[in-house]
Formats: structure tokens, sequence, C-alpha cells
């Protein structure tokens, strides 16, 4: 489900902003941005985001400043910035270039400063990146809740519409029963002029087989057994997004099969209209978690 949260802290001399974005995906996905100094945290900040989050590609963008007083928490790896020097002297005399090595030159290589290791493994610092992280997903979670609640109510909408329609295929179906038994008469005492040869024990089966084909009781009593859960999950406390998912494939299952025993056009045109509610259903449910 798409959302935004933000949050930050500031404590002890540190600043820490995080801005959380999530898009649709079917699984957790999470990409964390943060300063080099907490590159190591990266596997700590996506811990944090599952207790929060179960789906959705969410991006973690973490700020910080520090008061540090005018020293920089950075120092010179002179062991790297000779062995890069004399690297490029042995390249200028490969090369027979006459230029001499120059500062500017050794700035190019990011190795030669280092964060100190106390910087990098700084739990005080961390602390607040983690309050800030755990703020800015409560702010995320609260936008994704407003969303749920409008996408809750179009897609109890679209099921119970769902509901009543199958109503109609159902009692539409019983009723051509007797239709298509008549047009079956019809059609044999057109083709046998001698009515006494017609085997009414075996017509009386043909009629038989074909109720059974035009039929629908039984997928409309699925069909309403998987809406009535559907409806129920949505209200559940549990994360239903996988849950809701499994049962617009059963749904979608049971109109596929009504579809296919139906030769009444009123009927097929029910169905059209339901495949394509369910395929906006299907697509809303992507935005659930």
């Amino acid at each position: 489900m798409t959302g935004y949260g933000r949050g930050e802290i500031s404590r002890g001399g540190v600043t820490a902003t995080v801005e959380v974005r999530g898009v649709n995906n079917r699984f957790l996905d999470v990409t964390a941005r943060m300063p080099r100094s907490l590159s190591q945290r990266e596997k700590d900040v996506k811990e944090i985001v599952r207790t929060f989050v179960s789906r959705g590609g969410l991006t973690v963008a973490v700020t910080l400043e520090e008061e540090n007083d005018g020293v920089v928490p950075m120092s010179v790896n002179k062991s790297a910035a000779r062995s890069y020097a004399r690297l490029l002297n042995d390249l200028r005399k490969a090369a027979k270039i006459r230029e001499q090595v120059r500062l500017e030159h050794l700035l190019k290589f990011s190795e030669v400063f280092e964060v100190s290791r106390e910087e990098e493994t700084d739990e005080r610092v961390w602390g607040v990146v983690g309050e800030a992280l755990r703020l800015a997903l409560e702010d995320f979670n609260v936008m994704r809740t407003k969303e749920g609640g409008q996408l809750a109510g179009d897609l109890e909408r679209r099921v119970r519409w769902m509901d009543e329609t199958i109503v109609t295929i159902e009692r539409l179906s019983k009723e051509r029963i007797p239709e298509e038994r008549q047009k079956l008469n019809e059609r044999i005492g057109q083709l046998l002029e001698d009515k006494s040869v017609i085997d009414q024990n075996r017509m009386e089966l043909e009629i038989a087989l074909l109720a059974d084909k035009l039929d629908v009781t039984e997928e409309c009593v699925r069909f309403r057994s998987h809406n009535k859960f559907f409806l129920e999950a949505m209200v559940g406390k549990e994360m239903a997004g996988r849950k809701l998912n499994f049962l617009v494939q059963e749904i979608n299952r049971e109109v596929n099969t009504i579809g296919s025993k139906t030769n009444d056009t009123e009927i097929a045109h029910l169905v059209v209209k339901m495949k394509e509610e369910l395929e906006k259903v299907r697509e809303q449910l992507q935005n659930i978690e």
C-alpha cells in the first residue's frame, strides 16, 4: 500500500530525520539510504520495518546531523595515502609524464579519508536513528490506515454487488430449465414425424442430464461462501492481504464455471460484468497488507 511517513528526533547533540515512502508490492522489499557511518545498520533498519509492515516496496531515507564543535569525525588513512601516492608516481614514470603528483590527485580516492571506528559503532547515534525510524513508520501506518478505510468501503460495495448478482444468476438458471425442456421437445418433434417411436424414458434422462448441466446451484453456494469469508477477513484483526487474494481466485473459479455452463445471453452478460468487478478487486488487493 502506498504511503509516506516522517520522523525526527533530536537528543544529545544528534538530530536524526527519517522519511519512509511505500509503494505496492506483493512482498516486503526495503531499500535503505543512510549516511556511510550507518551503513552497517541496514539489517537493523529492515528488522525494525518488519515489525510495522509485512508487504510493500519501502524506501527508508535517513539524514543525520551532529553537533561536533568543529571537530570533523574523520581522519587521514596515512597508509592508503602513501600507497596511492606511490602508485601515481609509478604511473607517471611509466607513462613518462612530467607533471608531479599533487594533493588534488590524491583527493580523488575516497579511501584516503576514513570515518573513525568509534563513530561507526556509536550506539548513542543509532539509538536516536532507531527512534526516529519507529516514529516515521507509525506516521506511515496512520496514512495507510486512512487509505485502507477507503479501499475497504470500495471492496465491500463490489463484493455485495456480486452477491446480489449471483442471486439473479441462480434465479435465471432455474427458469431456463423448463424452457430448455420445452425447446428440446419441440426440436425432437420437428425431427421425428412419428412421435410414437420416441423413447420417453431416454427422453427424460436426456432432460435430466441437460438440467444438471444448466444447474449452477452448487457454484452459487460456493460463491456466496467465498464472499462471506472475504467480508469477514476484511474486518478481522489479522493481516488479510494474502487470504483475500486466495479468496478472489476461488470466486473467479466459480464465475468461470458458471459462464461455461450457461447458454443464456442474460446470464453471460452478468458473468462478464462480474469478471470485470473481480479484476478491479484484484487490482485493489495489491494495496492491502
